[in-house]
């Protein structure tokens, strides 16, 4: 299991935990005194109070929490963040209230996951021309429904 070397910017912060034995996403924590408070379609910054150090080869994902998502509209504005392997600032959870009421996150509260995980870096080559498939330009819904 790789070691991820995580920096505490302020004492009260909690490292990401994971929930169960096979979780593929580490909760990240709210660092906060008091409870955040969210209108509906408002988007806030929660801090963790937390920095990483990714690995080269690797970027930290920081996806939505399905409880959170599903039952309070609370969701990363930007879907999925992306925490790339040189960043060393604190990692920071842009929260979205998506439903129609009032949200609150408290102090300490688990708002996000992080999965970390390696990905393939490409070169992008202009060419003329690019292989034939069966699919060929066939974009949304062409491969149907069912």
């Amino acid at each position: 299991m790789p070691v991820i070397a995580v920096k505490k910017l302020n004492e009260n912060a909690v490292l990401p935990t994971y929930g169960s034995e096979f979780a593929a996403g580490a909760d990240l924590y709210a660092l906060s005194d008091e409870d955040i408070v969210f209108a509906p379609g408002e988007t806030k910054f929660v801090h963790t109070g937390l920095a990483m150090e990714i690995p080269e080869g690797y970027a930290g994902l920081v996806y939505a929490r399905s409880g959170l998502a599903s039952k309070r509209g609370l969701a990363p504005a930007n879907k999925v963040g992306v925490i790339d392997a040189d960043y060393r600032g604190e990692i920071m959870v842009a929260l979205h209230n998506h439903s129609d009421m009032e949200q609150k996150i408290a102090p300490k509260e688990r708002i996000a996951q992080l999965v970390v995980t390696p990905f393939l870096k490409a070169e992008f080559e202009e060419r003329e021309t690019l292989a034939e498939t069966v699919r060929g330009e066939g974009g949304f819904g062409s491969t149907g429904t069912k």
